[in-house]
């Protein structure tokens, strides 16, 4: 395929994550907003059904069908984009440590509690009191939705926005660099005041950081690991 036909694939393969995240913004967001929300914070139904449809309609829907979808129509797969065992354990460390300065920041501000991977996702707490035969496919439902998805979706979209709009410099990554304004902007973390300020450089250092290592080292995983262990764990 020359340059420009493969510009204009990795345009339309932006183009659809976008279309498909806006549709199901519009969809479960907006249209059907009330009804959703309604049945997953619902206490008094079964934490079960409400861990899937929110782990399935709302958290994969929005980061990560798109991706799918995308990947399923070029027939790329998940491991052409560093899924593999590729310099391993200096992708898992360094990703890790892009988490530092936001951990102590956390810390200074008396933010830290015990550890404990999605404590922050609202249906954690049933699940870790709920038996085994519901604890298990909940927390395995959370850390694929939250987890994997969340964090493997900024590296198929930073890849193809890097290939799209390639940099000369090393460490300057365009790809990266709007995956971490999508962060912030997504988690509602911009802010003009000093300590929301910081907070939102901390978490955009965060993301291009690991996004960084990702480029760097060819290997994804640790985006997933920090989504896994350190994102809404603390």
């Amino acid at each position: 395929m020359d340059m420009q036909a493969r510009k204009k694939q990795l345009n339309m393969d932006l183009i659809m994550i976008g279309a498909i995240t806006a549709l199901v913004l519009v969809f479960v967001l907006m249209i059907f907003g009330r009804q959703f929300n309604g049945f997953i914070y619902d206490t008094g139904r079964p934490v079960l059904p409400r861990v899937a449809v929110a782990a399935v309609c709302g958290q994969y829907a929005l980061a990560g069908l798109g991706i799918t979808v995308v990947c399923m129509l070029r027939k790329e797969r998940f491991t052409d984009f560093g899924l593999n065992t590729k310099n391993l354990l200096p992708a898992l460390l360094l990703s890790l440590a892009c988490c530092v300065p936001d951990f102590i920041y956390q810390l200074a501000r008396g933010h830290v509690h015990v550890w404990c991977p999605f404590y922050d996702v609202f249906t954690t707490k049933e699940l870790l009191s709920a038996n085994m035969a519901i604890k298990i496919p909940g927390l395995l439902l959370t850390a694929v939705a939250w987890g994997f998805f969340e964090g493997f979706n900024y590296v198929v979209i930073r890849d193809k926005l890097s290939e799209r709009f390639p940099s000369k410099y090393r460490f300057w990554d365009i790809g990266a660099f709007v995956c971490a304004v999508m962060c912030i902007v997504i988690h509602g973390m911009v802010g003009v005041t000093p300590d929301a300020f910081l907070e939102m450089f901390l978490t955009m250092f965060l993301i291009y950081g690991m996004l960084i290592v990702r480029k760097e080292t060819g290997n994804a995983w640790g985006c997933v690991l920090i989504f896994l262990v350190y994102w809404n764990a603390m």
